[in-house]
C-alpha cells in the first residue's frame, strides 16, 4: 500500500522558520518525483515546490522562492521542505505528493499518490 505521511507543521510567527517532512512508503522511492502542494482555506490547491527522483531538478512557486528549500533523502524514502521567513499568506495546509515521472511538474495531474496534509499558520 501507497503511503505519503505528511508531519511537522504548527504554529509559527511571522519571520519564522518550519521544516515538513513526508515519509513514504509501499513503492520504489527513488523512482518518482515528490511535489509538495498548499491550500489554505477559500482557495484553490497550488503547487510549491517539485524535487526530481535523484534530488538533481526541483522548482518552486514564485512566491516562496529564496524563502523555501526542498531536498531528499532516498536512503530514508523522506522529502523535507525547509520554509524560512515566513508569512501569514504561507498559511495552508501542505500537501505532499507523489508524481508519475522522474522529472518535475507543476501540474497536479501528474500526481498520483496523495498524503494526508500538515498545517501550517503563520500568526503572532
Amino acid at each position: 500500500e501507497v503511503q505519503l505521511q505528511a508531519s511537522g507543521g504548527g504554529l509559527v510567527q511571522p519571520g519564522g522558520s518550519l521544516r515538513i517532512s513526508c515519509k513514504a512508503s509501499g513503492f520504489t522511492f527513488d523512482d518518482y518525483a515528490i511535489g509538495w502542494f498548499r491550500q489554505a482555506p477559500g482557495k484553490k490547491r497550488e503547487a510549491v515546490s517539485c524535487i526530481s527522483n535523484d534530488g538533481a531538478g526541483s522548482c518552486y512557486l514564485d512566491s516562496v522562492t529564496d524563502r523555501f528549500t526542498i531536498s531528499r533523502d532516498n536512503n530514508k524514502s523522506t522529502v523535507y521542505l525547509q520554509m524560512n521567513s515566513l508569512q501569514p499568506e504561507d498559511t495552508a495546509v501542505y500537501y505532499c505528493a507523489s508524481s508519475y515521472f522522474e522529472d518535475c511538474t507543476d501540474n497536479m495531474g501528474g500526481y498520483d499518490y496523495w498524503g494526508q496534509g500538515t498545517q501550517v499558520t503563520v500568526s503572532s
